[in-house]
């Protein structure tokens, strides 16, 4: 008995692409993830940010004790200006250290900045105050300098980029990722006249 190739069968075969031709194509289209993880660092960089806030507010005794508490008369910037040994702006930053305008001002970015990020609404606004938040946090703590003013190693472990660095860049990636409009506020936000009439709330 012989064997004969069918007609369609021959047809079918010849329309299967080759492995190569497959790769050449390269990934078959699918559900963008680039919303739902741009959501994800939103969320969690906003949790990050409250969380902070509501430490030093309340001491809940992981980085502020009780008695270190805003309310109850502790200061949120004194611990750490006022520990600044080293860097061009040490001596700026021991002065600001405790003085009622750092503490307001620094307590309403945490605030703020968290806030915003979990709702997913005024991303914008959050990345530009955030980003200064986070950059006069890096002028501070100075990681180029090796050795603080009395000689001792600063345990600087990169010279420029440390977590301020990286959560700045966050911030603007989910600012400019539009991250508010999965799992969050950011179209409804986005659809409120003032916000049309002012982009840059968004």
């Amino acid at each position: 008995m012989s064997i004969k190739d069918h007609p369609q069968q021959h047809r079918n075969t010849s329309a299967q692409p080759t492995p190569a031709a497959a790769a050449a194509q390269g990934p078959t289209a699918g559900p963008s993830a680039a919303g739902p993880i741009a959501a994800v660092l939103r969320i969690v960089l906003g949790f990050t940010f409250l969380w902070a806030f509501l430490d030093k507010t309340f001491g809940w005794g992981y980085a502020t004790p009780d008695k270190g508490a805003w309310i109850n008369g502790g200061s949120p910037t004194k611990g750490f200006l006022g520990s600044i040994d080293h860097g061009p702006f040490g001596a700026m930053f021991r002065d600001w250290a405790g003085a009622g305008f750092a503490d307001w001002l620094f307590m309403l970015a945490l605030v703020g900045v968290g806030v915003a990020l979990l709702l997913g609404i005024g991303l914008r606004v959050a990345a530009v105050s955030g980003t200064l938040l986070m950059l006069m946090m890096w002028a501070a703590e100075w990681p180029l300098a090796q050795f603080s003013d009395t000689g001792q190693p600063t345990m600087s472990t990169n010279p420029i980029i440390d977590y301020h660095i990286i959560y700045a860049l966050v911030l603007i990636a989910v600012a400019a990722l539009a991250a508010g409009n999965t799992w969050g506020l950011g179209k409804v936000w986005g659809n409120l006249d003032f916000v049309k009439k002012n982009p840059w709330l968004r």
